[in-house]
């Protein structure tokens, strides 16, 4: 028999599964597919600015969050969470908003190799960090901690890791 709150979380898992699967099939429409004729669009070259600075913010955010559980401060955690998790969403709305008017960015620095390897590994990385934020808060607010637990060991370091990776490749293509 099933129970309601197999349904939900069953419910919830499709959700989630549409959400990532529509965010990734977006991004890579306006990364891979579309294409931009060059100054046809707004002056958005101040935005890569912003997204490392919304980047970096949310490294800050789950840095301090992660500390805060650590000390046992639960009811400081959920603050850093949201505001990082924020942080992070707003930092994907605004690069899409850039690349959907800007189009794709090419690396022209030394370093090449080292760029290229930090990019796909920021970019292989990013993938499952909607899913697993998605899951990460469902399972917090419907009190299941210790699934809560068991995701977001793998994510926290792959959410960190991309925010702070994000930062670099903005000083990268910046150069």
């Amino acid at each position: 028999m099933t129970t309601t709150t197999d349904q939900e979380t069953r419910r919830f898992w499709t959700f989630n599964g549409t959400v990532s699967a529509a965010a990734l099939a977006f991004l890579a429409y306006i990364l891979l597919v579309r294409k931009v004729a060059p100054g046809t669009g707004a002056d958005l070259s101040f935005l890569p600015a912003v997204n490392a600075s919304l980047n970096a913010t949310a490294a800050v955010l789950l840095t301090l969050g992660w500390v805060a559980i650590k000390r046992g401060r639960r009811e400081q955690h959920p603050y850093y969470m949201v505001g990082a998790f924020a942080a992070s969403s707003l930092f994907l709305i605004s690069y899409l908003v850039y690349h959907w008017a800007h189009g794709d960015t090419k690396y022209v620095g030394a370093h090449r190799g080292l760029y290229l390897g930090l990019l796909a590994s920021h970019v292989l990385l990013s993938v499952p960090v909607v899913p697993l934020c998605l899951a990460a808060f469902y399972f917090a607010w419907r009190k299941r901690f210790v699934a809560h637990r068991r995701i977001t060991r793998v994510l926290a370091p792959v959410w960190l890791y991309v925010s702070v990776t994000g930062v670099l490749v903005f000083f990268f293509l910046r150069r």
